[in-house]
């Protein structure tokens, strides 16, 4: 095992994220548009941010960082658009017509298994770990 991420911490990780990207997005809508939950303009700023990010910063986002965990893909290679696109959109879209039993699943999912990956890491054949950028643990054993 390679140090994965359990439950608490990507939660945390989650909600600083959210603070991050939330505040300044509704400060600037309201500048704009004078309405704080303009959602024509948080909800692609906040997607852009959780796909670009972490493939710019080594798997990091602002949460992540701060709670020293990062995305990284199974087999060691480079996390890229694709495996952020499955990770945000695909999975987000399940989570969606799921009604969010899906999402629900995912979080017992990180809480019971032992590489404590979810179903948006699955799809997107990713893990969130403690190991740093240049680990050479990157790599998932025992997928």
């Amino acid at each position: 095992m390679t140090n994965p991420a359990g439950f608490w911490v990507r939660l945390l990780a989650n909600i600083i994220d959210s603070l991050v990207i939330g505040i300044p997005v509704g400060t600037i809508a309201y500048i704009a548009t004078g309405n704080w939950e303009n959602e024509d303009f948080s909800t692609p700023l906040s997607i852009l941010y959780s796909i670009l990010i972490p493939i710019l910063w080594y798997g990091y986002t602002v949460g992540k960082r701060i709670m020293n965990v990062r995305i990284v893909k199974v087999d060691g290679s480079k996390l890229g658009i694709g495996a952020m696109l499955m990770r945000v959109i695909v999975a987000g879209l399940i989570y969606v017509v799921t009604l969010g039993i899906a999402a629900i699943v995912s979080a017992f999912m990180v809480g019971i298994r032992e590489d404590k990956r979810s179903l948006h890491d699955l799809i997107a054949g990713t893990y969130v770990t403690y190991n740093a950028p240049g680990d050479e643990n990157d790599v998932l054993v025992n997928e």
